[in-house]
């Protein structure tokens, strides 16, 4: 699996939640740090804190745990008392039974096996607690993206990337989770006029993985694509569309 270099991401990722802050995950985090017995915490591929800094007063403990020291740094900046750690999403370094709640929100993509994860976080959960992925699943077919549309091959490789909620699912009842629950977490529906879409944090080559991954060669033709989408309308402003659909699906064991 290719690997983003998040090191390099990391001084401009919080762009993205300043366009648009993703309250509705917020409302599903909330709910389940809000559980009956949910004391300890730990988010996986936490990036720049954003989720840890939003459940840290609602626990007793949240840890976050992410490969990318240019991202812990960046969390760290948002509040000194953040307990985070380096490390890998398949060999977390956690005693069992230790946490009443894994998250993995917007990361899945990123770890080198996503069904020994399921493993792991199993082996950290204490009875009665609950893994929470939030991700995209472009295998449902129904998200439209501008960056599936002018750049090459980013559509096929999130195919490749991220698994299917189903897949999800039936790894967690693989590992002994006793149900699954799944829903839509959050709908983002943005639309950019014009020019309006080169100033998008999402268009940036490091701002999203998606962009990231892709050749500085391939990435420039997309990027000429959109341009000269621009100068063929003949004064005309296009509409560059986002229409995704995170979804979160929660085993419990």
């Amino acid at each position: 699996m290719n690997l983003v270099n998040y090191d390099a991401v990391a001084p401009n990722y919080n762009a993205r939640y300043a366009q648009n802050p993703l309250n509705g995950v917020a409302r599903e985090l909330h709910t389940l740090a809000a559980h009956s017995g949910v004391r300890d915490v730990l988010e996986v591929g936490c990036g720049t804190g954003r989720w840890v800094n939003e459940l840290h007063p609602l626990v007793r403990r949240v840890v976050g745990l992410d490969f990318s020291y240019g991202m812990l740094q960046q969390a760290q900046t948002q509040s000194p008392e953040l307990s985070l750690v380096n490390g890998d999403a398949n060999h977390l370094p956690f005693p069992d039974a230790s946490f009443d709640l894994v998250l993995s929100v917007n990361a899945l993509q990123h770890y080198a096996d996503q069904r020994a994860f399921i493993t792991e976080a199993r082996r950290l959960l204490r009875d009665g607690g609950a893994l929470a992925i939030v991700n995209l699943d472009p295998h449902i077919g129904r998200d439209r993206w501008y960056l599936y549309d002018y750049f090459e091959g980013v559509h096929a490789a999130d195919l490749q990337r991220f698994p299917s909620s189903g897949s999800l699912s039936d790894w967690m009842l693989a590992e002994g989770f006793v149900r699954a629950e799944w829903r839509v977490a959050e709908h983002i529906q943005q639309e950019f006029v014009g020019r309006a879409v080169l100033d998008n944090p999402f268009t940036q080559k490091n701002g999203s993985s998606q962009l990231a991954l892709l050749s500085d060669a391939v990435y420039d033709a997309g990027l000429n694509r959109i341009q000269n989408a621009i100068s063929d309308m003949n004064g005309m402003q296009p509409i560059f569309i986002t229409d995704q659909w995170l979804t979160i699906l929660i085993g419990w064991i």
